[in-house]
């Protein structure tokens, strides 16, 4: 795939035409082929882009338009089906390529192991890289029924790659007992069921460092992101989720790079999983890329 080429069919609202000139690049990585439960995450980047037709370029909460920001829209990463390992290599290439140019990777999934080849990408560029995590579930297994490339494995992976203590995670509401208690032992933080709040708490902790930033949109309760593959009730609501971004975007991290994961649009007729995604994506680049 060329980093030059604008994608060839639709593009989120208001994209760049020119990658060079361009300071952020959004891109897909269309892969679901390691699923535990519900399939169809692959088709969210492209429902994403084109109902992001619907979207105001202002945002009120941030006195931006996207206007104000040039980012390129480079389409999916043509992942190879069925072959996790293959496209995780590709993932890290692909974003290694980005972060080379200068520019901030963001991201749209995808099932959530696709993050994993970003975080490889990421640690090599910032070695005292930290992690925000906001999902329902810990995604902290070693392995789902025997296979260490599962979608419930990627944090445990950056974990043991960067330091438990550098991985926070919140939202979380869903895990094995063991998972919980590893977090526990190594001192990895998680807050359970909630995120704006604790949020506010550890940013502080975090002002001046790289932190790379990965949102499963399941994260929110299913009455307001029905279109995911694995659905988890008690969750928050898309306006606090809007405002934890806020929090970030206001707070002195370095925000060095960030992803939206496992929005699978063929559960969501509506359409309200995805036109919320393509909101949170429009907040990212306007609260995140400066």
């Amino acid at each position: 795939m060329r980093f030059d080429e604008a994608y060839s069919g639709n593009v989120f609202i208001k994209s760049h035409p020119n990658y060079e000139e361009s300071t952020a690049v959004l891109y897909g990585m269309p892969m679901d082929w390691t699923v535990s439960y519900r399939p169809g995450s692959r088709f969210g980047p492209t429902r994403i882009r084109e109902v992001s037709i619907g979207l105001e370029e202002y945002s009120p909460y941030l006195d931006r338009e996207l206007e104000e920001v040039k980012y390129f829209d480079a389409g999916d990463i043509p992942l190879p089906f069925g072959n996790p390992q293959k496209s995780l290599d590709m993932i890290e290439e692909y974003v290694g390529k980005v972060l080379e140019d200068g520019k901030f990777p963001l991201g749209m999934g995808g099932e959530h192991l696709v993050s994993w080849g970003v975080f490889q990408a990421m640690y090599k560029k910032y070695p005292n890289l930290a992690i925000i995590h906001m999902d329902a579930h810990t995604d902290l297994r070693d392995d789902y029924e025997g296979e260490a490339l599962s979608h419930s494995t990627p944090i445990k992976k950056v974990a043991n790659l960067i330091g438990p203590t550098n991985v926070y995670s919140f939202g979380i509401r869903s895990g094995m007992k063991e998972e919980f208690q590893w977090a526990k032992e190594v001192g990895m933080h998680i807050s359970k069921f909630e995120v704006l709040e604790p949020l506010k708490e550890i940013l502080p902790t975090l002002a001046g460092r790289p932190v790379y930033v990965t949102i499963d949109i399941d994260v929110l309760d299913p009455a307001h992101a029905p279109g995911t593959g694995t659905v988890d009730a008690g969750g928050i609501t898309s306006k606090e989720l809007l405002a934890s971004i806020h929090e970030i975007a206001r707070s002195e991290v370095q925000v060095v790079g960030a992803d939206l994961v496992e929005v699978a649009p063929i559960y969501d007729p509506s359409e309200q999983t995805a036109n919320t995604a393509s909101k949170l994506i429009r907040e990212m680049i306007l609260g995140w890329v400066k």
